[in-house]
């Protein structure tokens, strides 16, 4: 987890140290040049941009973890994964699952367990202060089924507290109420490799025999309450539960030895090479740890490979090391040419041709793919979010490729993005929206089974998804119409998920800011015009929320309580740039408000260019896993200020009216606007220039 906790990180793309620029006078054009320069330095010499991507402290606990269930420990490595984990605690003890947030049982039992095994004394004050907080919260017997699952597998608590997840799951048809298909394809690709650790009753070697009975209120083997009743369809299902374990015995052997192998296809074929299966870490790990249970050589290639997976996913520093979740480069590369082109479409052609090259390379075509399931028909044409991950193309993500694509301007990239809009239109769901990889994602009531305590089973459209795809549709619908029934189902989707104040909730970043500015990116695009409610009323409310240093911030607490929408104890650049964004969107660029979240940008730009927020930046699925993207703060802020210097010089390119007089190609005007006519209340440039003819915007004294 990203906080203020000493970090030496000696990658290109780790935090910056600098020191943050302190004038009167902020230049606009010279912050954007700052910005893009650094941008430009971090974009890899095959075309791509790729940052660190942060979750809580539960991954690199499992790091730790997975070594000792292997009894493979790499005591240097180990220690370096334990230097990160001890600041990152909370005063109360706990761990929480972002920076500030509340404590989380279920990380803070990891995060102990993780640390015990690497030498520390139950008895040092940390780990004191971690054992009472869990304590307080009932003990480990209340962590989520994931976190009981790893205890189970150390021994540590008895199977019956884990859900009961056969490897016949394997064997259930489609119009059965569970089935893979119906769930997330996140939820597939950890599942069928758990199957068979659970199936089997895995055992970890365990190696230096490490324990916490110390953390159970009751004994682990006396406990009867690992599974609170929530609902009607709870109760049923756990009632379900009970039943399948009375059955197992019965299971013919035949039948487990063919239902075991039937998984172990199902996930070998998607193994995804070094990239690994689904591309995510938990189920990198459990096909990593089911092929060695099923008795696969360490030296197979398959074994090898997945381990290199994993490996790769690590960041390790002189002082400290941690696990990513996953990797982003199809992601960052995407926003940070949407940056760069905002910027400076011309100045940037070689960088923005570099990288449409190598995303060109990854876009699919006709490889295999789980959402085939529900469209068999349609063609390929999306990108995924990893460097590869064939089976498991991501719509958001190819909607954001092929608008920048699409709004370069550049040679050769037409046939991308009509592959990339066909496919998109082809995904849509029944209701309008989008959700991240499939189509009807919906089973909703999935999420009261015993397994789905963290309630990230299914993949729903969601209205920052749909945004996205909205904005692809309508950029290309202006000469393809036959993109506009879809384009208009998605408009009316995203009209009814507005909240009554006027913002959008957000899935996939924090929180009504991040899907306010999704949406009026997504709805800017098409032909509704400024003065719709949609707009006005978003535009409305992100005013409403602006804090009183001009910048915008959002908690991920949000999340867990709405009260706490758009609301935060500080602002932040990349949340700043989303409402600045969004705004500007809604045709208020020279709004006062917008202004002075500009200013709060450039006060808070550091010397060497970018920002750097301390915070969480995204849900991986809220209220129970968030990231810190760190590219946000890179190019978010650099896209706001030169849309803003942009929409300054459409102003300027009307002020003959006003006092400004040029010629054809006479730059002078909006040079002399965007050079270093940004004032900020109060300074005297304004009256001055105003002499000279030049308007400054809506908010400057005069």
């Amino acid at each position: 987890m990203f906080t203020d906790a000493t970090n030496h990180i000696t990658a290109c793309h780790s935090p910056s140290s600098s020191s943050a620029i302190h004038s009167n006078a902020y230049n606009l054009n010279k912050a954007i040049d700052r910005a893009q320069k650094q941008l430009l330095s971090l974009q890899d010499e095959d075309g791509f941009w790729v940052f660190e991507l942060e979750a809580d402290c539960t991954i690199p606990s499992e790091y730790i973890m997975m070594m000792h269930y292997l009894g493979e420990i790499d005591e240097p490595l180990q220690a370096k994964i334990a230097n990160y984990l001890r600041p990152r605690q909370s005063e109360d003890g706990s761990y929480p699952l972002f920076t500030g947030g509340v404590g989380d049982i279920s990380c803070s039992v990891k995060v102990y367990y993780a640390l015990k095994m690497a030498g520390d004394a139950v008895d040092a004050p940390h780990m004191s202060r971690l054992k009472d907080y869990i304590l307080s919260q009932g003990g480990a017997a209340k962590a989520n089924v994931f976190t009981r699952i790893a205890l189970a597998m150390f021994e540590q608590l008895p199977w019956r507290g884990v859900p009961y997840i056969p490897v016949e799951i394997m064997l259930l048809p489609r119009w059965f109420p569970f089935h893979l298909d119906k769930v997330s394809y996140w939820s597939r690709t950890v599942m069928v490799p758990l199957f068979i650790l659970c199936s089997l009753k895995a055992t970890a070697k365990n190696p230096n025999k490490v324990g916490i009975l110390e953390l159970f209120v009751t004994h682990p083997d006396k406990e009867r309450h690992y599974f609170p009743k929530r609902t009607l369809l709870n109760k049923m299902f756990l009632g379900l539960d009970q039943f399948g374990r009375t059955s197992q015995p019965f299971i013919p052997k035949a039948l487990r030895q063919y239902t075991i192998k039937k998984a172990k296809d199902w996930f070998i074929e998607r193994l995804n090479g070094e990239d690994g299966l689904g591309g995510i870490f938990p189920a990198m790990v459990n096909a990593y740890e089911a092929m060695l249970l099923l008795g696969m050589p360490k030296d197979h290639e398959h074994v090898v490979t997945a381990r290199k997976a994993i490996d790769n996913l690590l960041v390790i520093n002189e002082y400290d090391a941690y696990c990513q979740p996953c990797l982003s480069p199809v992601w960052d590369t995407a926003l940070a040419a949407l940056a760069l082109q905002e910027a400076d479409k011309s100045a940037n052609e070689e960088s923005l041709n570099r990288a449409y090259d190598w995303l060109k390379s990854k876009q699919l075509s006709d490889e295999p793919g789980d959402w085939r399931i529900r469209r068999p028909e349609l063609a390929g044409g999306g990108w995924a979010f990893q460097f590869n991950n064939p089976y498991y193309p991501d719509v958001d993500d190819t909607a954001v490729v092929a608008f920048a694509m699409a709004d370069s301007g550049l040679a050769d990239l037409n046939e991308s993005v009509q592959r990339a809009a066909h496919w998109i239109a082809g995904m849509q769901s029944k209701n309008g929206g989008y959700g991240a990889f499939d189509v009807d994602n919906t089973c909703y009531y999935l999420n009261e089974i015993p397994f789905a305590d963290h309630g990230a089973l299914l993949d729903p459209p969601t209205a920052d998804v749909s945004a996205r795809c909205a904005m692809l549709m309508a950029r290309i619908a202006r000469e393809h119409s036959e993109y506009l029934p879809a384009l208009e189902r998605t408009i009316n989707y995203l009209r009814s998920e507005q909240e009554a104040d006027g913002s959008w909730f957000g899935r996939w970043g924090t929180n009504y800011i991040y899907g306010t500015w999704s949406v009026l990116a997504g709805l800017e695009q098409s032909h509704l015009p400024k003065t719709d409610p949609v707009f006005t009323k978003a535009a409305q409310w992100l005013k409403s929320v602006q804090r009183a240093d001009g910048g915008w911030g959002e908690d991920n607490y949000s999340y867990h309580d709405v009260a706490d929408s758009g609301k935060y104890r500080f602002s932040t650049a990349f949340q700043t740039a989303w409402a600045v964004l969004g705004l500007m969107a809604a045709g208020e660029a020279h709004s006062p408000e917008v202004k002075a979240g500009i200013d709060f940008i450039l006060r808070h730009q550091q010397a060497d260019g970018v920002w750097n927020d301390k915070c969480f930046t995204a849900p991986g699925f809220p209220k129970v896993f968030y990231l810190k993207y760190h590219g946000y703060d890179k190019f978010f802020p650099l896209w706001a200020l030169a849309r803003y210097r942009n929409e300054l010089n459409r102003r300027a390119s009307s002020l003959p009216a006003s006092g400004i007089h040029t010629i054809p190609g006479d730059r002078r005007a909006s040079s002399l606007l965007a050079c270093s006519i940004h004032t900020i209340p109060g300074d005297r440039r304004a009256s001055s220039l105003l002499a000279s003819g030049i308007h400054t915007i809506p908010g400057d004294r005069k």
